[in-house]
């Protein structure tokens, strides 16, 4: 049999979010390379530095951070005002370390990002065991209580909070630091590509505070691969909605830590090679969510594991 070389081109399927093929196109070519020329820069953000990770140090960069923010506002007895996504093993390692340093968290102060909610909008309670707020509690808050921490400065996602969540934070004087990481839509915590946040303008978009939207298919399918769900594409176990920080709540933080580094059980394999290049290289727009960090004045620092940050190359061979 003999192949030609008659072209098939389509159109991307209507859900997928981001619509811009030639951007998607030229921040696929973007190789590993290339980013590690950056050294430690970014193209255009001048707030913004990024660096490629040795896999097994990744974890560790996460973890020190939250370790001398809560050693230093021990030892000099200031607020720090932290939004905590939700990895949650780490947690448990913080934890270790805090209560092995013997540090007092008496001015610690922990806002969960985000959390899940039904169709209704009814935010996830703390008992829910897959909720996050129930994970960080687990690992991190019930580990620390007898360390000067007061429960009342765990901030979690309710019905009751997540209308005043922004609020709070601006009271708070802004969070000190966020940690984050693109989803499988480039969401930034739960703010997906999704009508309930598209605005006539970036600026208006920018502005928007803490509330309950609907959630991508993309981001209920990334967490059906996920230990709480059971790591089997069982959609069905994962919520349709979520409560969320806004996006004035990333632009105003302080810092942001942003963390590109998941992979499939440990492979090479990961949802988050392409989408962590859109939103770190692509043009920022409301369709990719996580790019707005690129527009912040405040520092973000960015850490890309070596396998995330690895070249995008079809593998023709090993096909499925």
């Amino acid at each position: 049999m003999i192949f030609g070389n008659e072209p098939f081109n389509f159109k991307a399927a209507d859900f997928y979010p981001f619509k811009n093929q030639k951007e998607i196109n030229r921040v696929r070519k973007i190789t590993k390379e290339d980013i590690l020329a950056m050294n430690g820069s970014h193209p255009t953000s001048p707030t913004m530095s990024v660096n490629v990770i040795r896999n097994d140090e990744f974890e560790m960069i996460m973890l020190t951070d939250m370790i001398k923010r809560i050693v230093d506002s021990d030892r000099y007895d200031k607020q720090v005002v932290m939004i905590m996504c939700n990895p949650n093993p780490t947690y448990r390692k913080v934890a270790y370390m805090l209560r092995e340093l013997g540090v007092n968290c008496r001015n610690v102060k922990f806002y969960m990002m985000d959390e899940w909610a039904d169709q209704d909008g009814n935010v996830a309670p703390l008992s829910y065991k897959a909720g996050f707020g129930n994970a960080f509690y687990r690992f991190m808050v019930a580990n620390i209580k007898d360390l000067g921490f007061k429960e009342e400065n765990f901030i979690y996602h309710s019905n009751k909070v997540t209308p005043d969540y922004s609020k709070m934070l601006e009271a708070d004087g802004e969070a000190d630091i966020v940690y984050s990481g693109p989803g499988w839509p480039a969401h930034l915590a739960f703010i997906d590509p999704v009508e309930d946040w598209f605005k006539p303008t970036m600026e208006e978009y920018l502005e928007q505070g803490a509330k309950v939207a609907s959630l991508h298919p993309l981001t209920i399918a990334q967490n059906s691969l996920h230990g709480c769900f059971g790591c089997s594409g069982d959609i069905s176990k994962v919520p349709p909605k979520g409560a969320m920080m806004g996006p004035r709540d990333a632009m105003k933080a302080k810092n942001v830590l942003d963390m590109h580094g998941i992979t499939t059980a440990g492979s090479h394999v990961s949802w988050q090679r392409l989408s962590s290049r859109l939103a770190l290289f692509g043009e920022p727009s409301q369709d990719v969510p996580a790019s707005i960090l690129q527009l912040r004045h405040n520092p973000t620092k960015v850490i890309i594991s070596e396998t995330l940050a690895s070249t995008i190359v079809d593998d023709d061979m090993y096909q499925y």
